[in-house]
């Protein structure tokens, strides 16, 4: 705050801190809205990111002396931006990574022996000073891949449900986590690992479902043929939790939950979805069942046919593996339910 500045004063560097402080209180309420849901399901990549954001700030603090008064203040504030992000991701990560490894409900003695390894660490790194920094980041990056995380977020499920519908068998945890990407980009699809083939949200209101089966009108703003398609679309759904439509030109898919829907139906109409976007693909854009809303309606009654079908065995299989299938780790933002009435879904 103006140290070697011989025109600095404790105004400006009171001032300079105020701005640092709010810079940083705002960035983690903003942080903390639009990613607070996708911290658990996806907590070994926020893990990961917090080190990242965390060497970031270090490097622009770093930076900081060498520029003019008012850039310094911008990359300042920059840099409390990224301790605030830090501190948000590596906190709640912590979280579900504690809860992860209390096997025994051990949490509070999980987190005394945690403080006394990370006192013990800081320790060592302050005899250690000369330690590059660099090598922090790939050792965390080491540390994050070994742990094997025991619910199916959606890379998980990817990875699972394709492996199973291709060689009848369900990888464990560990194999998983030997396979998995730490970043991922959200709601991607892959088939065992493959290059991302489409793309679905789960969660979405009804208005993003009729919005993909008909756009509405330029000057009226009607919707009647996308409501028209939802009501022969919805009877297919009827034994379901959920509401499933794969917008094939878009490569997009739409899960919708109904009210009440629980981490199996949740997980199965993933499993559909992929099921469906994975014909699509192999199919071809120009082939047949992405012709019409009626080929495509009448294949995602086929596939939901078939995947219920062998989707109770599924659920035993991955319940030995040791998944925990009641755990709802698919939806990485704040999701929507529907309520249908009995008489509309006949």
């Amino acid at each position: 705050f103006g140290v070697g500045d011989a025109s600095a004063n404790p105004t400006t560097a009171l001032l300079l801190s105020i701005i640092q402080e709010s810079t940083g209180r705002i960035a983690t309420i903003i942080f903390a809205d639009r990613v607070g849901t996708a911290l658990e399901p996806e907590c070994k990549m926020y893990r990961l990111a917090a080190d990242v954001f965390n060497d970031a700030a270090m490097i622009l603090d770093c930076l900081s002396p060498a520029l003019s008064r008012g850039p310094r203040v911008l990359l300042l504030s920059s840099s409390s931006m990224l301790r605030a992000l830090c501190g948000v991701a590596a906190g709640s990560s912590k979280a579900s990574l504690s809860a992860h490894f209390a096997k025994w409900g051990n949490l509070g003695e999980l987190n005394a022996k945690d403080s006394s390894q990370e006192t013990v660490i800081s320790l060592m790194g302050m005899l250690v000073y000369h330690w590059p920094a660099a090598s922090s980041s790939p050792m965390n990056r080491a540390a994050v891949r070994a742990v094997s995380m025991h619910s199916l977020n959606r890379q998980r499920a990817n990875l699972v449900l394709s492996t199973y519908l291709d060689q009848g068998r369900i990888l464990d945890p560990k194999e998983v986590a030997v396979q998995e990407r730490i970043f991922e980009w959200d709601g991607v699809l892959r088939w065992r690992g493959s290059s991302p083939f489409a793309a679905a949200k789960i969660g979405l209101n009804l208005r993003a479902l009729l919005a993909s089966l008909g756009p509405a009108q330029s000057r009226t703003g009607s919707i009647r043929d996308a409501e028209a398609r939802l009501a022969k679309l919805i009877p297919v759904y009827t034994q379901e939790d959920f509401l499933v439509w794969y917008d094939a030109p878009k490569r997009l898919g739409h899960i919708i939950l109904k009210e009440g829907a629980a981490a199996k139906s949740q997980l199965k109409a993933w499993a559909l979805m992929l099921c469906i976007a994975h014909r699509h693909h192999a199919a071809g854009q120009g082939d047949a069942i992405s012709a019409g809303f009626e080929a495509n309606q009448e294949l995602h009654r086929t596939t939901l046919q078939q995947v219920s079908s062998w989707w109770p065995g599924c659920v035993e299989q991955l319940r030995t593996a040791g998944w925990e299938v009641d755990t709802a780790s698919l939806e990485t933002r704040s999701g929507s339910r529907i309520r249908l009435d009995a008489a509309i879904g006949r």
